[in-house]
């Protein structure tokens, strides 16, 4: 609860406020039906026109109060419940920004989606009803109580046989919608899932002609959807008829016995009216707190979601890392380094040593993880075993940003962002001047086609850099990670989709003109790697050899087989 709290610093005045209000507008209500009794027992039996008229302002200037109190309730109700789903919102990016890889595998990047957007706005409209109507209801059906019991305590009664009725019914609805509602809140998440998936592979599903059958799979997830929104919803429903019978049936039995007892003269015909209202105004407040309670098993289940994400401990910490030291040079060593992913064994016994200003190629068949064992040297993972060492420090005595600040990755999948082709490239350096820009793009050789854009280096890009070919996309990433000038620079398959003569190109300049810089080249291409100073060749997560090119065509059976299919492919 502490972590909600949180959010509301800045909102607690109207936070407040807005309970005030609200009972200063019940409280002005609850007297209006008395001033409407007086009317009816005193004034108008006595045809005094003017008492009338003195009654009849006094009730105008009481609504017109209240509604001014409501108003202002419904202003202050707003702003502190926006404000709170406005911070919870940023609470949980910037959580999910601390996120290891290891913790972002566990949610679904749908999930995330929701519990962002839909659960956030499930809690900001719990908390406006919760200092709006948690208040109104029980402060109202109270005072309506004790007006109600000064006019006739006997019919009072009536409500020892009404109140269990509807305090079961609402404990039926919570008991049974909770699950309810949060499995509708899972299947927005796989509603969420498929949408996301067909517009990030919009380009496949047309290619492949596959948009009936992405059609028919968003359909089922809508209707999965549709089916669990409507048992949760019918849940609710059918407990408005039993609420609703239960007022009616007082309004009734309060109006026959009240009725007798006028006829009995122990009642005036102004007290059984203001009565009426008065109990009208409980049935309607026993209604609302049936119905808060209805929304608190909505918004349980969206608290519990929020919670699971605000409560995540980073599977990457560096609370215990020393601020005050960066890696001094880019030393990579793998000391018995094993790693498992959910569970299951991915690297084991790696032992390996990259002296600083290497350029050091990785190869393997497909699945072999190597993307595994180059991930665990910015602490994108954590080793299950052994230690990782960076500059002849264990990398967990780094503080994150310090590491990561001095290890340059382009991943596998190349990620732009919507903006200029300059603003993607200050991601590395935010402070890079024009020249340090072209120098970086021309070490990857991607100047020659931004500037063959009209608007070149201002070019803009959509998001994820869709108007670039995939070869321009990893020139581009190449190019924005060298302006990091890292002490260590990876390349995950990174220059898959450019020619042959681009690749040597990039590797020759990288070699010429940041030779200083560890260079780790991960490649299902022999030509990528085969100038490297030491060639890993790994298999199924332990590695099998390592040396030059020669080296191992001469003495590594995995290497010599891959070096061979591809010099008969032409590759």
């Amino acid at each position: 609860m502490k972590k909600y709290l949180d959010c509301l610093k800045g909102y607690w005045v109207y936070t407040i406020l807005a309970p005030v209000m609200i009972m200063l507008e019940v409280a002005l209500e609850l007297l209006i039906p008395r001033v409407m009794s007086r009317i009816i027992d005193s004034a108008i039996p006595s045809r005094d026109m003017a008492l009338i008229l003195k009654f009849g302002g006094i009730m105008i200037a009481l609504a017109l109060l209240s509604l001014v109190f409501g108003v202002l309730s419904g202003r202050f109700a707003s702003i502190a419940s926006v404000g709170f789903a406005s911070r919870l919102r940023t609470k949980l990016f910037c959580k999910l920004q601390e996120f290891s890889f290891a913790n972002l595998d566990r949610f679904s990047t749908a999930s995330l989606v929701t519990r962002l957007t839909t659960d956030v706005t499930n809690t900001q409209n719990a908390f406006m009803m919760m200092i709006r109507i948690m208040f109104r209801a029980p402060f109202m059906m109270i005072f309506a109580c004790i007006m109600a019991v000064q006019i006739n305590r006997s019919l009072f009664r009536i409500f020892y046989a009404a109140l269990p009725i509807l305090l079961v019914t609402a404990v039926i609805v919570i008991i049974k919608g909770y699950p309810r509602f949060m499995q509708m809140l899972n299947r927005y998440d796989s509603l969420n899932a498929s949408v996301q998936e067909n517009l990030t592979g919009i380009r496949v599903v047309k290619a492949y002609v596959r948009e009936d059958y992405e059609t028919s799979k968003f359909a089922s997830a809508s209707a999965d959807l549709r089916d669990t929104m409507i048992r949760a919803e019918k849940l609710v429903v059918s407990a408005m008829p039993v609420l609703t019978l239960v007022m009616n049936a007082s309004l009734i039995a309060v109006s026959w016995l009240g009725g007798r007892q006028i006829i009995a003269g122990n009642m005036t015909v102004g007290e059984l009216m203001s009565y009426n209202s008065y109990i009208m105004q409980i049935l309607l407040s026993l209604l609302m707190v049936a119905m808060i309670f209805v929304s608190l098993v909505l918004s349980r289940a969206s608290f519990r979601r929020i919670g699971q994400v605000l409560t995540e401990e980073s599977t990457v910490s560096d609370k215990d890392a020393d601020p005050d030291i960066a890696p001094e040079d880019g030393t990579v060593d793998f000391e018995h380094v094993s790693f498992s992913y959910a569970q299951t064994p991915v690297l084991r016994d790696v032992c390996l040593h990259i002296p600083s200003g290497q350029m050091v190629g990785i190869i393997g068949p497909t699945g072999s993880s190597k993307s595994s064992l180059v991930q665990l040297i910015p602490r994108l993972y954590d080793a299950t075993e052994g230690c990782v060492r960076v500059g002849g420090q264990d990398v967990r005595r780094y503080a994150l940003h310090p590491l990561r600040n001095a290890v340059a990755m382009v991943l596998q999948k190349n990620v732009l962002f919507s903006g200029t082709i300059r603003e993607n490239l200050l991601w590395g350096d935010p402070g890079a001047t024009d020249e340090e820009i072209a120098a970086a793009c021309r070490a990857a050789q991607a100047d020659e086609f931004i500037t063959s854009f009209p608007e070149g280096y201002d070019t803009y890009l959509e998001q994820g850099g869709v108007n670039l070919s995939g070869g321009q996309k990893q020139r581009l990433c190449i190019a924005r990670a060298l302006l990091k000038h890292p002490r260590i620079l990876i390349l995950d398959d990174s220059t898959s989709a450019v020619d042959t003569a681009t690749d040597s190109r990039i590797r020759s300049a990288l070699r010429s003109q940041h030779g200083d810089i560890t260079t780790i080249v991960i490649a299902q291409r022999i030509a990528s790697v085969q100038d490297a100073d030491q060639i890993i060749v790994l298999d199924d997560g332990e590695v099998q050899d390592t040396g030059t090119h020669e080296q191992l065509l001469q003495r590594n059976t995995i290497y010599r087989e891959m070096y061979e299919s591809q010099v008969k492919e032409g590759c």
